[in-house]
Formats: structure tokens, C-alpha cells, sequence
């Protein structure tokens, strides 16, 4: 029965006729793949092709070309750039589909680069992934807005901040960024008070959902197969191979988190191998046998919340809106979805790790506490003064997989290859947290670029 369920997704060698059945058919696959495992459809399917052995932990064991460990938006974006340049591609994911963590709790915003140090790969890849997000989004009809973003300070003692917001915008390359006053951005937006702002206008919005569901089924139509419900829970070496241990996600709800032995039902040896497990990255490394530690960055954890603005008449806002950015984040910021709906966060919250097992299976608290908003309100109303109580809702949370902690400098995206840690056909990304859902074309390409042998 799963294997006709599974079966029934796949996507023929021919792929699709038009772009809005690309998407009418991935949106049926969304809601409804949510079967108890993939997991072993994938080692049936391998199987067929390949002869099982036995492995030290006496499972079977099986060769893959390319193995993408994380459906979220990077590692769907890698699989397919991978799948387009003729590689057979294997994505494992733990939960029960694509885009369950960081991917769908986020602002959904198009960044235009502006925060990042100069040559950084997150000023590298967010210029370059928003161009590259913005065509892919036109010629695949997903839906997007480029509706422009005021970077604004409230009072004067913030107007150096924004100085240097612009100077690194300009430095980065990003097109027509200029300072305004005051008064021209309020005019811009009547509900917004402020005394200066910077203006973006190459930022967006994209309806990350429509995208991810676009790129998986590209990457479907070319070799890709996506497993669900199934865990990457560590790996060894052997020789200069890599030898990837899996498991179904189910089975480690039954781990007492008393020992760092956890059995895998099967082994995977690829070519390739890239770890996108996003906030779970880290942890997985750790459990490579083989990888040194001193290449793996400590990991922290910032759980940000949304409220969304109820009891309006009319969209207060036309632009993004962003405060001066904050320890951890870029502050509470105004932000529109694609039916107008206004969002404002996220926070910042620092939350202590969780063991691993709980990682890789995103048991992560993303519960939104109403008496939250009064922390909301009072940030919100520097530049919103007319925001009226009681009209905040609980929305959304998401988990940022930072590489820093509370008062520690950013640290940029983290791409390991061979000549870091030393071993063949392993690619790691530590941190890839904002701006990631932008530069995540970019960061394919990147992928393919420099590691594809």
C-alpha cells in the first residue's frame, strides 16, 4: 500500500505540462503524503537495483549517488540544481513532509542583502539568490510581490545606525537604496512615525509554501525521490567512504536519550552527501564518526514570535517595515503576505539545546503565549503610535539555527567541504538561518558549482 501511495507522486521522466499543474499537483501532494514512512519504499527502490549486504550493525546496505539530508527550502533547492545537472538524487527528511521547520516559520520575505559584511557569503548569496528567486518565482507563476522595504529609526540617536545600514546595502551592490526623510516616508505610509528611513525597493514577499512545492516537483520530474518520516541519525567511515546511518523517524521515539547508540535500519553509502538538516545540522555532525569535532560550530537556538494585526479595516501598511536591527535579529518588523494579512516579529528568545534525538525531530516549542504581545506592543508602537490594544493575536513561532549566541557578533552561513574536515563527498551547512529562504537558489548553485565532482 505505501509503495503504491509513494508511486502515485512520483513524477514521470517527462515531467509537467504547465507550470500551474507543476503546482496544482505538488499542493495535492502537500496535504495529503503524509503517510507512516517512505522509508522503506526508498530501500525497496534502491534495492531493486542494487544488492544488499550486511553492515557491522548486520542491516542492509545500499549505494546512492547523491543523498540530501533536509527537505527544508535549501535542501529542496539543492536536490533539484543537483537533479538538473543529471544526478540521481535521494532527499531523507524526518518529518512527515517537506518545509515542516525553519522553511514555513518565517517572514516569507525577499531580502535585498543590505545587513551583511561586505563579501560575506550571506551578502554573496542573498544578492545573488534574491535575482535568481525573483525570475524563478515569474517563470514558475509562484506567487511574489516586489513591494519594497523602509529600514526606519524612530529617533535621532538611531540616524548612525542607518547610516551605516546604507553604506553596507551600498557596499553589497544592492540597486537604488537611498536615505529619505522623515516626512517622505510618512508620506509613503501614512501610519508610520519615524525621523529617517532607508528605502529598499527591490525587497519582497514570496509564498514560500508555492515555491518549495514548485522546486520539489522539478526536482521529482528529474530522478529525485523524496522520504519522509525517515532519519539521517549519524554515519562512519570507511576507508575515504562515508557510510550514512538511517532510521525511521517512529523508531526514535523509543530511545531513552541514556546512550549515544542508536541502531539504524539502514546503512547508505553516496557519492555525495550533503548535511541541510538546518537546525539539526550540527548534532547530526557530531554523530559522523570520523569528522572532528573542531570543525563542527556550537549551535544556539532563537525562538522567534508573530502576532498577526486584527480588527482593521485596511491594511495600515503598503511596505515592509523594519525598525534598527537588535541583538539576534533584525527587531520586530511589519510584515504583509500575499493576501495583505499583516504579521509583526519576530522577537528574539534564546532557548536552551535540546538532546539530539528531540532535534532531529523537530520537537522544538513553537507554541505562541497571548501575554507575549505585551512585549510586542511597546516595540511595534515606535514606528505604528496608532496601534490600538487588544488587536494583536497569537500567529506563529520558527526556531533560527544560529551559530552565535546572546551578545555575540553574527557569524556568517558555514559550508564545509573535504578540505575542512577532511572527508570525501561530505558537504555540510551549519547556520544557514535568515537570510536562507532568499539565498537558497543561490546556495544550490553554489553546492553544485564547487563540490560536484
Amino acid at each position: 500500500m505505501l509503495k503504491r501511495t509513494f508511486q502515485s507522486f512520483r513524477r514521470s521522466s517527462k515531467g509537467f505540462a504547465s507550470s500551474s499543474s507543476r503546482r496544482s499537483d505538488a499542493r495535492f501532494k502537500w496535504k495529503h503524503l503524509h503517510s507512516p514512512s517512505n522509508f522503506m519504499v526508498m530501500r525497496s527502490m534502491m534495492s531493486s537495483t542494487q544488492t544488499a549486504t550486511t553492515t557491522s550493525y548486520s542491516v542492509p546496505r545500499e549505494k546512492v549517488d547523491c543523498l540530501v539530508i533536509g527537505a527544508g527550502v535549501v535542501g529542496i533547492a539543492i536536490a533539484r540544481a543537483l537533479a538538473l545537472k543529471g544526478r540521481e538524487v535521494f532527499v531523507v527528511e524526518s518529518g512527515s513532509t517537506f518545509g515542516t521547520a525553519t522553511s514555513s516559520r518565517n517572514s516569507e520575505v525577499i531580502h535585498a542583502g543590505i545587513y551583511y559584511p561586505r563579501n560575506s557569503l550571506k551578502a554573496i548569496f542573498c544578492s545573488r539568490g534574491r535575482d535568481m528567486l525573483y525570475d524563478y518565482c515569474t517563470k514558475h507563476d509562484i506567487p511574489h510581490k516586489q513591494i519594497g522595504k523602509l529600514i526606519v529609526a524612530t529617533r535621532s540617536s538611531e540616524i548612525p545606525k542607518l547610516n551605516d545600514i546604507l553604506n553596507h546595502g551600498i557596499q553589497n551592490g544592492v540597486d537604488s537604496l537611498r536615505m529619505i526623510d522623515g516626512i517622505e516616508a510618512m508620506k509613503m505610509e501614512p501610519e508610520l512615525q519615524c525621523v529617517k528611513a532607508v528605502l529598499s525597493p527591490v525587497s519582497g514577499i514570496v509564498d514560500s509554501h508555492s515555491l518549495m512545492l514548485a522546486l520539489v516537483g522539478e526536482a521529482e520530474s528529474h530522478r529525485t525521490i523524496f522520504t519522509y518520516n525517515s532519519a539521517v541519525i549519524g554515519g562512519h567511515l570507511e576507508g575515504n567512504q562515508i557510510c550514512v546511518h538511517v532510521s525511521e523517524t517512529n523508531s526514535l521515539k523509543e530511545w531513552n536519550g541514556t546512550s549515544t547508540a542508536l541502531n539504524p535500519d539502514l546503512v547508505v553509502l553516496p557519492n555525495l552527501i550533503v548535511n541541510s538538516a538546518g537546525l539539526s545540522a550540527p548534532a547530526l555532525a557530531k554523530r559522523f564518526t570520523g569528522l572532528p569535532s573542531e570543525v563542527i560550530p556550537s549551535a544556539y537556538y532563537a525562538r522567534g514570535c508573530y502576532f498577526t494585526l486584527s480588527n482593521i479595516k485596511a491594511t495600515p501598511f503598503q511596505h515592509l517595515i523594519y525598525p534598527i536591527p537588535e541583538d539576534g535579529g533584525l527587531g520586530v518588523h511589519v510584515t504583509l503576505d500575499l493576501n495583505g494579512q499583516v504579521k509583526f516579529g519576530p522577537d528574539v528568545e534564546w532557548i536552551d539545546s535540546i538532546d539530539d534525538i528531540s532535534s532531529f525531530m523537530n520537537k522544538f516549542d513553537y507554541s505562541v503565549h497571548s501575554n507575549r504581545a505585551e512585549r510586542f506592543y511597546p516595540e511595534i508602537r515606535k514606528y505604528y503610535p496608532n496601534l490600538k490594544d487588544g488587536s494583536l493575536e497569537p500567529g506563529y513561532s520558527g526556531i533560527r539555527p544560529k551559530l552565535s549566541g546572546p551578545g555575540q557578533p553574527p557569524v556568517d552561513f558555514v559550508i564545509q567541504g573535504e578540505n575542512i574536515h577532511g572527508i570525501p563527498g561530505l558537504v555540510n551547512l551549519f547556520g544557514i538561518e535568515s537570510p536562507g529562504l532568499t539565498s537558497s537558489l543561490a546556495i544550490a548553485e553554489y553546492i553544485v558549482t564547487r563540490f560536484l565532482g
